[in-house]
């Protein structure tokens, strides 16, 4: 049900001035609160070609690594299921090819949580720090989490989100592509950027992953609500809360991050959160390096979504303080 109103007349401005910050052509704001969709707002054009398409409804942001969340969905699927014995199990029983050694205590607990500690340099992996001791954002701990899934399911992190959600859901602007449509917005991104990268894979291990900001938006409520939509439960609660509930390991700094399977999650005040100081406990949002953000704030009954076109960080713009003050004017409308 659409019931489009002022009260959240600072976030639309928020998302429009963040637009201006960044390098970007087109940009969307879409808000579901109290079960009612509440802002749905798109400007610009797909690109900054000349007689490019409006943004529109259906126009399809790449969304980086918002793509984790649907991942870390994937990852909470297996162990719900029993495909994967525990979220503590070593990752050294599914990795053999790799030296235990280098793995060591390492846990899919570490590898959801950014806690793993290890990194990737010239296509070696490298031990950065010891499993659960810190905190870094490395692409090795995904990778490894596709293929995770694929071994201990069977099917693909695609497959296993048509099957489960997408289609139910009727998410028909939401998936993994090996070409581009119409409606995809055109990534605008610096000259030769070495975090950019294309792939034909179709099977939701690679970062060409489109979504509009709708369908964002409906993904983010189907975990708001516990995958309970219409009082049809389409999976587990408990899958749900697996996902969206801290998983990182006791015992690192109070300072870092804390995630779910992936998502980032509010539990005590971090200063190297992403999520906003007012935006309350129990919350999850996901970001990507194209500024596309999804906020879920439980106690609100809401879901926010802000989407742009842009890759990347231009000069002077702090992604970090953008999105968290993102945050706080969520809550300032609430």
């Amino acid at each position: 049900m659409m019931e489009l109103n002022s009260q959240f007349t600072s976030v639309i401005n928020h998302i429009k001035q963040t637009s201006q910050s960044v390098d970007c052509s087109g940009a969307a704001a879409f808000v579901i609160h109290n079960d009612n969709i509440v802002v749905e707002e798109y400007w610009g054009t797909q690109s900054k070609e000349a007689n490019a398409r409006i943004v529109q409804a259906n126009t399809q942001f790449h969304v980086a690594s918002v793509r984790k969340s649907y991942i870390g969905f994937a990852v909470a699927y297996a162990i719900y299921y029993g495909y994967i014995g525990s979220i503590d199990e070593k990752i050294s029983l599914y990795f053999p090819e790799i030296k235990e050694e280098l793995l060591s205590d390492t846990t899919i607990r570490h590898l959801l949580t950014h806690t793993h500690g290890l990194v990737e340099k010239n296509g070696c992996i490298m031990r950065e720090f010891a499993a659960g001791t810190s905190w870094a954002y490395r692409s090795v701990g995904v990778d490894l989490l596709t293929k995770l899934v694929k071994e201990t399911t069977g099917k693909t992190i695609a497959a296993i989100l048509q099957d489960t959600v997408f289609t139910p859901l009727g998410l028909q602007e939401t998936g993994w592509y090996a070409d581009e449509k119409e409606n995809f917005v055109d990534v605008i991104r610096a000259q030769n950027d070495s975090l950019w990268k294309t792939s034909q894979s179709v099977n939701g291990d690679k970062m060409n992953m489109y979504v509009s900001a709708r369908d964002l938006a409906k993904w983010g409520y189907f975990h708001l609500k516990q995958g309970n939509i219409g009082g049809t439960q389409i999976v587990p609660k408990e899958l749900i809360q697996l996902a969206t509930s801290v998983q990182s390991p006791d015992g690192i700094h109070r300072d870092l991050p804390q995630n779910g399977c992936l998502w980032f999650v509010k539990d005590k005040q971090a200063k190297k959160t992403e999520i906003g100081a007012t935006v309350p406990k129990g919350s999850f949002q996901i970001l990507g390096y194209t500024t596309v953000t999804l906020l879920v704030i439980p106690e609100k009954n809401l879901v926010a979504v802000r989407a742009f076109n842009s890759f990347g960080s231009p000069e002077g713009y702090n992604y970090l303080e953008d999105v968290r003050s993102f945050g706080d004017t969520v809550m300032e409308c609430c």
